[in-house]
């Protein structure tokens, strides 16, 4: 894995480049803030999400018995919930209880002329599917997403 600088100084959440597709990488001090945080990168894919307004909530669950598997099943619900319900969403509370992933997202429906969205994300995929605790007990959940 990479280098990283103290929790403290990190961002949320990044992207890195992979080939024609693009990284989403999530950081937190727990399991569940880091997949919330790798949700926020998703988002950040197609609109910087602080121009999206938290007027609606969309409830979220998902199970897996691998935590990887289960933060590219989560990702790929957003995207389910973006494309079906055509809305956008700024935050995300996750809460992962053994194998089950219990998630609320708040956002808005897409308003083309004021988010002015830059792409389609596809999918989650497993390229570069990590989720990992690091030395100083901080998280990290990233894959690749198709656009």
């Amino acid at each position: 894995m990479r280098a990283v600088t103290a929790p403290e100084a990190r961002p949320p959440f990044e992207h890195f480049t992979h080939d024609a597709d693009v990284g989403v990488r999530g950081f937190g001090s727990t399991l569940a803030e880091a997949f919330a945080n790798a949700a926020r990168a998703l988002t950040a894919v197609v609109v910087d999400p602080s121009r999206v307004a938290e007027r609606e909530s969309v409830e979220i669950e998902c199970r897996s018995i691998d935590e990887e598997i289960l933060l590219a099943d989560f990702l790929n619900a957003v995207v389910f919930e973006m494309a079906t319900r055509r809305m956008l969403f700024a935050r995300y509370e996750v809460a992962i209880e053994g194998d089950q992933l219990r998630a609320r997202a708040f956002g808005e429906p897409v308003d083309v002329a004021r988010h002015e969205p830059a792409v389609e994300v596809k999918g989650a995929t497993l390229t570069e599917l990590l989720v990992d605790q690091e030395a100083d007990g901080a998280w990290v959940a990233q894959c690749v997403v198709d656009v």
